[in-house]
C-alpha cells in the first residue's frame, strides 16, 4: 500500500480506492458526519444555519443577571408584525413566520435560492420567576432582545463572607 492511499487530501474526486476497496477514511468521514448530525438533532442544535429538515429554529441566548433574565434571539429578515412573544407560567414562546416574497423583474434566471421560509416556534424555560407586567422587548438589526425583570423572591441578595487566615 502506498502512503498516498492513506492521505484523504490531494486526491481527485471520484477516484476510488485501489483494488475495489472502499477508502476507510471516506467511510469514517461519512459515519462521523452522520453521528454529529444525529447528536445535534437530539439537542435541537440544528446544523449551523438555523434551518434543518423541520424548519427554522432561531438561535437564542438566555442570560441571568442579579435583577433580570435577558433573552436574545436572532431572527433576521423579519418585521415586528411577523412574530409574537408570549410569556406563560415560566415559559417564553417566540413564534412567527418568515415569508418568501419574490418579485422577478428584468432578465436572468434564478439558479439557486438559499434563504429559508416558513413558520417557526421556540419555547424557552426561564430559570426563575419573573414579573411579566414589566417585561420589555426590542427588535433591532435582526436581533430580538427581551428583558424580563426578576420577581423580588427570585433576586438573591449577595452576602460577603469574610475569609480569615491562620
Amino acid at each position: 500500500m502506498d502512503i498516498r492511499d492513506l492521505v484523504p487530501w490531494g486526491r481527485e474526486r471520484g477516484v476510488s480506492a485501489p483494488r475495489g476497496r472502499e477508502d476507510p477514511f471516506s467511510s469514517l468521514h461519512r459515519e462521523m458526519n452522520r453521528m454529529f448530525e444525529e447528536f445535534a438533532r437530539s439537542f435541537d442544535l440544528a446544523p449551523w444555519s438555523g434551518w434543518d429538515r423541520e424548519g427554522f429554529h432561531p438561535r437564542t441566548d438566555v442570560r441571568e443577571t442579579d435583577d433580570a433574565v435577558l433573552v436574545t434571539a436572532e431572527i433576521p429578515g423579519l418585521e415586528e408584525k411577523d412574530f409574537e412573544l408570549n410569556l406563560t407560567e415560566g415559559l417564553l414562546t417566540l413564534k412567527g413566520e418568515k415569508r418568501h416574497e419574490h418579485e422577478e423583474k428584468g432578465e436572468g434566471a434564478v439558479h439557486r435560492v438559499e434563504r429559508g421560509y416558513g413558520s417557526f416556534q421556540r419555547t424557552i424555560q426561564l430559570p426563575c420567576e419573573v414579573v411579566a407586567e414589566n417585561a420589555t422587548a426590542e427588535y433591532r438589526n435582526g436581533v430580538l432582545t427581551v428583558t424580563l425583570p426578576k420577581a423580588p423572591s427570585a433576586q438573591r441578595p449577595v452576602r460577603r463572607i469574610e475569609v480569615k487566615t491562620g
